[in-house]
């Protein structure tokens, strides 16, 4: 075939099957196990105010510094301990702690201290220290230590690139929901027939049906990602597709999806508003993906994260500027919940880091680690001189998965 027209139909096959995106939601995914483990990063582009998330109302200069964004007497807060609560919009969030399968990491931050989204995102996803040292990501090259599975591959790349976590030597499969109509079954078939001696074709047209279908599988009712995605439910059509990958016994156990919106400079709100909305999207969509999980939930750990946190006042715009610290959550059934883990630094204004923001005093890397070494079950030697480098001063943080 000629190779001009090879691209442009391998490109078209991409968009007809998989293409479009999901409201500022994408999926990735990757091959490997450990002993049938699950392993979802949500990546959370934009910067969440973890003050918001898991407001400190007992702490003695949280109402005077939030203002109107103070959480403290709101009805549906869920509390968690004497001083931490979660957002009433996080309900299903609320319900895993419950049932201890839902901890929390406050004050926890990646090692850069600037407030730049593109460097911070690029050191949060790339595992280093400081922005643009690598061009591979932190997962990609935690993947490279686990075993291979004969059988299970995630060898084709659909819709937008694979974020930066994901890049590496590691091959690695990128899933975008569709937004052109299902295509029938009989058009389907010829353009398998058409292409069936084109080796390249006809593999990459294999791999975007079983990509489908194992995104499919997981939208419980039979309702399909792009008409949850119609219907205003990105994140949850995503989690439920990342789901659906994850719970095939010949799919990955690794998962990676984002969102973006988190960037809350005005207009922010506190218990109803902007970002109370945004929470429970969120809220939602990892119910989603608990649900459709179904008994893999009981060996899954989900990391949600951001790149920095916010400042810890309102500003003159009722929103928060980019800032340091932020709070990240661990659920699932391999995680051992019902705890808030890191040190609480305070809010007074000696306490805050740059007289702004909340300090960080824990890295976000020791989390990751953790969660790689004891659940996933890779070396420290891989994870502190391959995965993340430079970072043996940082530790683990004991505790924090189910043995």
């Amino acid at each position: 075939m000629d190779p001009i027209r090879r691209r442009v139909l391998t490109g078209s096959l991409a968009v007809g099957l998989a293409g479009g995106g999901l409201l500022a939601s994408r999926v990735s995914f990757a091959a490997g196990d450990s002993a049938d483990r699950r392993f979802v990063f949500v990546l959370l582009r934009g910067a969440l105010d973890g003050l918001a998330a898991v407001p400190a109302v007992s702490d003695p200069d949280y109402m005077r510094l939030r203002g109107e964004l103070d959480l403290s007497g709101t009805a549906g807060l869920h509390r968690l301990d004497d001083l931490f609560a979660l957002h009433p919009s996080l309900n299903f969030l609320a319900q895993q702690w419950a049932e201890r399968q839902l901890a929390v990491v406050h004050a926890v931050a990646t090692p850069y201290r600037e407030r730049s989204h593109f460097d911070a995102q690029d050191v949060l996803a790339s595992g280093y220290a400081r922005p643009h040292a690598a061009q591979s990501g932190w997962l990609n090259r935690a993947l490279a230590g686990l075993p291979a599975e004969r059988g299970r591959s995630a060898g084709v790349a659909l819709g937008s690139n694979v974020p930066l976590v994901m890049r590496g030597p590691v091959e690695v499969a990128s899933w975008s929901p569709g937004r052109l109509p299902d295509l029938e079954g009989d058009t389907l078939q010829r353009i398998a027939q058409m292409y069936g001696e084109d080796p390249l074709l006809s593999q990459r047209l294999s791999e975007a049906l079983a990509a489908d279908e194992m995104a499919g599988s997981g939208n419980m009712g039979g309702g399909a990602v792009a008409a949850g995605a119609r219907a205003g439910a990105q994140v949850e059509g995503t989690a439920r597709a990342a789901a659906g990958f994850l719970a095939r016994a010949d799919g990955p156990r690794v998962a990676v999806f984002e969102t973006t919106g988190w960037d809350t400079h005005a207009n922010q709100g506190s218990d109803k508003g902007a970002l109370a909305l945004r929470l429970a999207a969120l809220d939602s969509g990892l119910k989603a993906l608990h649900d459709a999980l179904g008994e893999s939930w009981d060996r899954t750990v989900v990391l949600v994260a951001t790149e920095f946190g916010r400042t810890a006042a309102v500003n003159g715009t009722r929103g928060t500027d980019h800032g340091t610290a932020a709070a990240a959550f661990l659920l699932g059934g391999a995680v051992r919940g019902g705890r808030v883990f890191g040190q609480w630094p305070g809010l007074k204004a000696g306490d805050l880091y740059q007289g702004r923001d909340l300090k960080p005093t824990t890295d976000l890397r020791a989390v990751i680690k953790t969660v790689l070494r004891d659940h996933l079950q890779l070396s420290q030697p891989l994870l502190e001189n391959a995965v993340f480098p430079d970072s043996v001063a940082t530790g683990y943080v004991p505790g924090l998965i189910q043995a």
